[in-house]
C-alpha cells in the first residue's frame, strides 16, 4: 500500500476557481518525489493540501492508511503534527530561541521536549556545535539545517520541504541536498516542492504541474515517461 495516495484531488476557490483539477499519483515509502512548477501552477495549493494544511474541495487524499477527507481541522492538524516534517522556505524559526530549543519546540506540541534526542537531531545535519546560538547568529545555510532536524525529531513518516534551498547559495544548496540524499538513503519518505529544476533533478521522480494539471512525470533519470492526460511523451 502506497504511503501517500492522490485520487482525482480538485482544489475549487470561490465557487469557480480551479487551482487543481484531477490530480492523481501516489508515493511509497522511501520515495523521494519532487514537485515542480513556475509560479501560479499549483504547487502551493498542493503542498497545502497534503501536509495537512488544507482541505481538497473533491477527491481523496490516503496518508499512510487514513483517509484526509474524512476528518475535521482538528485531526488534521492532528496528522500534521503526528506523521509530517515541514522544511519551509523561510525557515520560520523563533528568534528569541536557540537551535536546540527550536528543535525542541516541535516535540513540545508532539510530546515532551528530550534535550538528548533534540541534539541527536542537530549533531545529524552537523550542527551540534551551535546548539546555543540563536538563529541571527547562524548562516542561512545552517538555519535551514536547523529546520530539518526540527522536522525529524517526532520521527515522521513523511519529510515535505517547500523550496528547501530557495534561500540559499549554491554551496549550502549542495550541502542541504546532501543531507536529503543521506535521509532518503535512510528510507525516508521526501517529497520537495519547487520550480528549481536544480533540486527536482536530485529525486527520484519529478511530477511536473502546469495550471492546475499534472503535465509530466518524469523518472530518475529524467525522461518523460508520462505526460498529462495519459499520453507517452
Amino acid at each position: 500500500m502506497a504511503l501517500l495516495e492522490l485520487k482525482d484531488v480538485s482544489m475549487i476557490y470561490n465557487g469557480k476557481v480551479k487551482a487543481l483539477e484531477n490530480i492523481n499519483f501516489s508515493v511509497e515509502k522511501g520515495d523521494w518525489v519532487a514537485i515542480m512548477g513556475p509560479s501560479g501552477s499549483g504547487k502551493t495549493t498542493l503542498m497545502n493540501i497534503i501536509g495537512c494544511m488544507d482541505h481538497a474541495t473533491d477527491g481523496e487524499i490516503i496518508l499512510d492508511g487514513i483517509s484526509l477527507a474524512e476528518v475535521d481541522n482538528k485531526k488534521l492538524t492532528e496528522i500534521r503534527r503526528e506523521k509530517i516534517g515541514m522544511v519551509f522556505q523561510q525557515f520560520h524559526l523563533v528568534p528569541y530561541l536557540t537551535a536546540i530549543e527550536n528543535v525542541m519546540v516541535a516535540q513540545y506540541y508532539h510530546s515532551l521536549p528530550d534535550n538528548e534526542e533534540a541534539m541527536a537531531a542537530l549533531k545529524r545535519v552537523g550542527l551540534e556545535d551551535r546548539a546555543t546560538h540563536l538563529p541571527s547568529q547562524l548562516s542561512g545555510g545552517e538555519q535551514q539545517r536547523v529546520c530539518i532536524a526540527r522536522a525529524l525529531i517526532n520521527y515522521p513518516v513523511l519529510i515535505l520541504a517547500d523550496e528547501p534551498t530557495g534561500n540559499l547559495d549554491e554551496a549550502n544548496q549542495n550541502l542541504v541536498m546532501k543531507i536529503f540524499h543521506e535521509l532518503h538513503d535512510e528510507g525516508h519518505t521526501i517529497i520537495t516542492v519547487t520550480h528549481s529544476a536544480d533540486v527536482g533533478k536530485e529525486a527520484e521522480r519529478c511530477i511536473v504541474i502546469e495550471h492546475g494539471h499534472i503535465k509530466k512525470t518524469y523518472d530518475n533519470h529524467h525522461q518523460a515517461i508520462a505526460g498529462y492526460g495519459g499520453k507517452l511523451e
